[in-house]
């Protein structure tokens, strides 16, 4: 049996302000083709989205319609599996599933955790597939505690109960290979910028071994593929989004995993690479070396996050970065040498030296130690300024 497993697709999102719609359809567009027209011709039996198939929970008209689009050209070929992520409305994209086809299996209701999709594969192998939609902690403990009380307050503790209804279900069915949804964060992976907290009591973390006895683990909420540790005999991946979030994310590289199932055995994952449709990256130097260096040619295509080290701010800094860059999205001014002149004390400042006052008036407006003649010129003008006071104070009283 092989499974796509794929998720946090955030759509709606933007970056920096930037509408992302057409580049998530792109990468979506490329999920559809690779079920559609597999690599290497095995056939995929499902695919598996864990969460965060919105980045929030009224999304756009044109959000839905992308999604909508994606799930109907899925479930021409193949079963699709969804559950929801912290990001998601639960009960508004759960909506309508009762009445979907068989392929389509929307799993966002906690009484439905133990209620398995039974898949048979094109090469006979059989598995259960359970989805744990997103578990708030501070509702979960009680809807998962049956008679025993309220459970403690943790991701742990909700995500554990809800593996031990799953585990009691399978107990009960022999010859197949399990397969759980869940968005979480496993204790051992590692996040990017661009995931919400979903930290309860000061804990946003659950460990791996929750899965124990689960075959394989299809994980959501985390933005970066990687392979959190896990009980022995269980494999458990995030398949990382498809698009990059985050400036912190400019070095993944983006996936969907391939999971295949054996009758009997270990799990097997494949990464298949999601082209981006815009490269990301990092520059940083001074204006001049930045707009006239061959060496970021290929950044002007790129979403960009630049820092000017100019000594002082250049003007129309951000219209002048997007001459050659014009996906700039973010432009930080931190001058070379800068320094703090963070000062004690409560000193008026009518008191100070005029000299002591201009350097540090310059240190703040430049980041760095103001030059002799920097100061020699702030003087000359204090000393005009306050002239000029005594004057008019003068002819006032004439």
């Amino acid at each position: 049996m092989r499974l796509l497993h794929t998720s946090d697709w955030h759509l709606g999102r933007t970056l920096h302000g930037v509408n992302l719609h057409e580049a998530q359809s792109a990468v979506l567009d490329r999920i559809c083709e690779l079920v559609e027209d597999p690599p290497d011709g095995i056939p995929i039996d499902a695919v598996l989205v864990a969460g965060d198939v919105y980045d929030r929970g009224v999304p756009p008209v044109e959000s839905v319609q992308l999604f909508e689009w994606t799930l109907s050209r899925l479930s021409a070929v193949t079963t699709v599996v969804v559950t929801s992520g912290n990001h998601d409305s639960a009960i508004r994209l759960g909506y309508g599933s009762a009445l979907f086809r068989d392929r389509i299996r929307m799993i966002t209701d906690l009484g439905a955790l133990d209620l398995p999709l039974l898949l048979d594969g094109s090469d006979g192998v059989r598995a259960a597939i359970y989805g744990i939609p997103y578990l708030d902690p501070d509702h979960a403990r009680v809807a998962l505690a049956g008679s025993g009380g309220a459970l403690p307050r943790s991701h742990q503790a909700v995500v554990g109960a809800a593996c031990e209804l799953i585990r009691a279900d399978l107990a009960a069915r022999d010859g197949l290979r399990s397969v759980v949804l869940a968005h979480a964060f496993v204790a051992g992976a590692e996040p990017s910028d661009s995931e919400r907290s979903i930290m309860v009591g000061g804990v946003d973390r659950v460990a791996g071994t929750v899965f124990a006895g689960i075959d394989y683990a299809a994980l959501g909420h985390l933005h970066g593929p990687q392979a959190p540790e896990s009980a022995e005999g269980s494999v458990v991946r995030y398949s990382g989004s498809p698009l990059r979030y985050s400036f912190s994310e400019q070095d993944h590289t983006k996936v969907v995993l391939l999971v295949d199932l054996p009758a009997e055995g270990p799990v097997v994952v494949s990464p298949v690479a999601i082209e981006q449709p815009r490269p990301m990256a990092t520059l940083r130097g001074r204006l001049d070396e930045l707009l006239e260096s061959p060496e970021h040619s290929a950044a002007e295509a790129s979403w960009v996050r630049v820092t000017v080290t100019d000594r002082v701010r250049p003007d129309s800094l951000m219209d002048r970065v997007r001459s050659r860059f014009p996906h700039a999205l973010q432009v930080f001014h931190e001058p070379e040498a800068a320094i703090d002149r963070g000062r004690g004390g409560t000193t008026v400042v009518s008191e100070r030296d005029p000299r002591e006052l201009g350097s540090d008036f310059i240190a703040y407006v430049t980041k760095t130690v103001a030059s002799e003649g920097e100061v020699d010129v702030f003087e000359a003008g204090y000393e005009a300024a306050i002239t000029a006071q005594h004057l008019a104070e003068s002819q006032e009283v004439a």
